[in-house]
């Protein structure tokens, strides 16, 4: 084990004796706050000194076992022992960096899912739903809850745009990795000749912002109209103006939501959209500038960056950042991503362990 994680572990070990000791004396009792605070870092550090405390006593049986070593007629029984005891080293070194990653604060919030159609024209916008569809059959898979935010359909039954709000635990994080562009190849179906066609469609995934914690959006810097919104025809046809659409003047964001028959519904929708673009704008702002000489696993984080091919004759999708090529198109697109959002994570994973991992060994 490296000095350096060996060092933070015991920092952390000191740290569960001295927030236990403060747990138990009665002035934290008394004061609510404290207590909460103490209690949520205990649970974040609890694990890695569990498991370094496992990872002592293996090093005590693998210390053991080489002075057993020493008298000749337990040397058989002490190498299955020092065997034993340095898997289990190996196992726990690796548990152990995983459990020190640094820790995204918004990976356990829901998302907001946005997907446009980009280049390709219809087809485009086929594409766009088609990715809808694969997120929304993903997070069903996952047991998530999806709700259909805001949508503008094109003709053919595509979507020029689509908002879905995704909740469950751990949302973002399972998700986080889909920003940016995605490129299809295949024969559209309003293709007479059969030739096969490129379009292609951009995803952001947003972090849920606590419109109130999270953002301060100061009311006079909003202009907020209301629409009748676009119905379906017959008795969905919308008669009232419940369709809200905020112009967010300092950026120039705008959020529409019309898929609500309340106007108060729809405009506390469209809120919790802006409110996470607008820290979505902050915390990519922020990120640039502290990593402008590092290019991170998700790319630069510009939305129109490809990311992801999906080729059709082929039945292959192909993940550019981290070169994975998988042959089973269709089950992708009905939602089985597991295998490429677990490589993305464990890529990213993997970075980081080499940016604390560094130092003597």
């Amino acid at each position: 084990m490296k000095t350096s994680i060996r060092t933070r572990l015991e920092q952390l070990d000191a740290r569960l004796a001295e927030i236990d000791a403060l747990l138990a004396a009665p002035e934290t009792g008394g004061d609510g706050n404290a207590f909460r605070a103490l209690s949520k870092e205990r649970a974040d550090i609890e694990p890695p000194v569990a498991l370094y405390a496992e990872y002592r006593k293996a090093e005590a049986d693998l210390a053991a076992a080489d002075e057993l070593a020493r008298d000749p007629s337990l040397r058989e029984f002490a190498d299955d022992e020092r065997a034993a005891a340095r898997a289990r080293i190996d196992t726990l070194s690796r548990e152990l960096a995983t459990a020190l990653l640094p820790k995204d604060e918004d990976d356990a919030r829901n998302v907001f899912v946005e997907v446009r159609a980009g280049t390709g024209g219809e087809e485009s916008a086929l594409f766009a739903a088609d990715l809808l569809r694969m997120y929304v059959r993903y997070a069903e898979r996952h047991g998530f809850k999806v709700e259909l935010v805001s949508e503008s359909p094109s003709d053919l039954g595509g979507y020029k745009e689509a908002i879905a709000r995704i909740a469950g635990n751990n949302a973002y994080a399972k998700l986080k990795f889909e920003s940016g562009g995605h490129r299809v190849q295949r024969v559209p179906e309003t293709e007479a000749q059969g030739r096969i066609h490129t379009s292609a469609a951009t995803v952001a995934v947003l972090p849920e912002a606590d419109p109130i914690a999270d953002v301060k959006i100061n009311p006079a810097e909003l202009r907020i109209d209301t629409f009748r919104a676009s119905g379906a025809g017959g008795q969905h046809v919308n008669k009232t103006d419940s369709a809200v659409r905020i112009t967010h003047l300092p950026t120039g964001i705008v959020v529409e939501c019309q898929d609500d028959r309340s106007q108060h519904r729809n405009r506390e929708r469209a809120m919790a959209v802006l409110a996470s673009r607008l820290r979505d704008k902050e915390r990519r702002e922020r990120h640039a500038k502290e990593a402008a000489e590092r290019k991170d696993l998700i790319g630069s984080g510009d939305r129109s960056e490809r990311i992801r091919t999906y080729n059709f004759p082929q039945g292959r999708v192909t993940d550019h950042r981290i070169n994975l090529t998988l042959y089973r198109i269709a089950d992708i697109m009905d939602g089985d991503l597991d295998e490429i959002t677990e490589a993305l994570t464990q890529e990213a994973n993997a970075e980081k362990l080499a940016a604390i991992g560094g130092g003597d060994g």
